[in-house]
């Protein structure tokens, strides 16, 4: 009798430690079901802590739904919900549009024109912007509205920008005029150095901190041989954090602002290819960024700090070889907050803080392209301790994702004929 006691015991604890693992994903991540199971493009390497990388599956316990709202975009690569309800949106080929609550897509604003790889747009009578280079991984790309913007009416965009002997990336702002049809006041407000002949690895996304100041990423360019190894170097925008103030000046507590040589709208370095970025609702700047063959990174960014790119990263070169070095950790760089490998090419991203899905404040979503899916990370204590993969059965790339005022979520859609959903509580 004792022994069949003791039999029952024991089955009934593994029974809840194996629940446990499934549902609350507080156990160490080698010890249940990560969401991805294929093989690592670089299996030799190792996580630097535990829960670095492939944690634990959760299952969202949020019934929502999927609303269409909009169809036909072209390309679009951000979405930027308005006060009214109604979404700004870009598209990667030069064009800016206010889409209604209702899903109405509005005419290009400002009289905006496309750009061919070999050509340039002019800006229109009408205000506009300044020529943009859509080549490549180029175009049109983040839109922020200004802090105040229901009193001021201004904008915040980043694009690639033609220029003499290449692009860069480069932020304007400019101002509605009342019946936001037409941008006036427009001007450059930071150019990314130095200027480039390719159309990869621009960025880049521009997010407000607390503080009223604008923040912007940018890539690395992609080459090799003369761009990459600009991440570390400080008289270079390239592979960077940016931060200035939304006239373009520098404020004078950056890290670098004393340093000769350096750039001073520089706040961290060390990164690769930045797509998104989000403030948490204590004020922390959260980045990923896209790895090469492998090594796709969340990090969370602090003042000054090195992220390693192209000294310190994980996974490989697109060609199977390893990255140059081949380290995953030195003294001087952060490790990341967690990466991927195989990676899911990250887009937009937002923190979650709204009050529509409770069980999803403090969650990070981030767009997913070459995966196409929306992925839900569980944050506690700084680290991930859990992976979700929504939309999976939509095979649509997730170019960017933010919180609308009720506390939806809204998407867009990287493709020809791009849709904006809606992600809202399931009635």
């Amino acid at each position: 009798m004792k022994k069949i006691q003791i039999v029952f015991i024991l089955t009934g604890l593994l029974g809840a430690v194996s629940a446990a693992c499934a549902q609350d994903n507080k156990t160490a991540s080698n010890q249940c079901q990560p969401v991805e199971t294929k093989k690592a493009n670089a299996p030799e390497q190792k996580p630097a802590f535990p829960g670095q990388t492939r944690v634990c599956v959760v299952k969202s316990d949020a019934a929502f739904e999927v609303t269409v709202l909009a169809k036909g975009l072209n390309k679009p690569w951000a979405v930027e919900p308005l006060p009214d309800g109604n979404f700004l949106i870009t598209e990667k080929g030069g064009q800016m549009r206010i889409i209604t609550a209702k899903g109405e897509v509005g005419e290009p604003i400002g009289g905006l024109l496309p750009v061919g790889q070999g050509g340039v747009s002019g800006a229109s009578g009408q205000g506009g912007l300044p020529p943009i280079s859509a080549r490549g991984q180029g175009g049109l790309l983040d839109v922020a509205l200004s802090p105040d913007f229901a009193k001021d009416r201004t904008i915040f965009w980043s694009f690639s920008e033609q220029r003499e002997g290449g692009s860069g990336t480069s932020v304007a702002r400019g101002t509605f005029t009342a019946d936001r049809k037409t941008l006036e006041q427009v001007r450059v407000i930071f150019r990314a150095l130095p200027t480039y002949d390719n159309g990869l690895h621009f960025g880049s996304r521009l997010a407000f901190g607390p503080d009223g100041k604008l923040f912007i990423t940018t890539g690395d360019r992609f080459d090799k041989e003369t761009t990459r190894p600009q991440a570390q170097y400080l008289n270079s925008h390239l592979g960077k954090v940016m931060r200035i103030n939304p006239d373009g000046s520098v404020p004078v507590d950056n890290p670098f602002v004393k340093q000769q040589g350096a750039f001073p709208e520089i706040w961290s370095v060390g990164h690769r290819n930045l797509q998104s970025a989000a403030f948490d609702d204590q004020g922390r700047l959260w980045t990923i960024e896209h790895g090469a063959k492998g090594g796709d990174e969340l990090n969370l960014i602090e003042k000054g700090k090195n992220y390693g790119w192209p000294v310190n990263s994980y996974g490989e070169e697109y060609s199977g070889q390893s990255i140059p070095g081949g380290l995953t950790a030195k003294a001087g760089f952060e490790q990341p907050v967690y990466y991927w490998d195989p990676v899911i090419a990250p887009s937009g991203a937002e923190v979650y803080t709204g009050s529509a899905f409770p069980a999803w404040r403090g969650s990070i979503f981030i767009g997913g392209l070459a995966s196409e899916r929306l992925v839900r990370l569980v944050i506690k204590d700084n680290r991930v301790t859990g992976e979700e993969h929504l939309l999976t059965d939509r095979g649509q790339r997730i170019r960017d994702v933010r919180k609308g005022p009720d506390g939806a979520l809204f998407v867009v859609t990287d493709e020809s004929n791009g849709e904006l959903w809606k992600i809202s509580p399931k009635r």
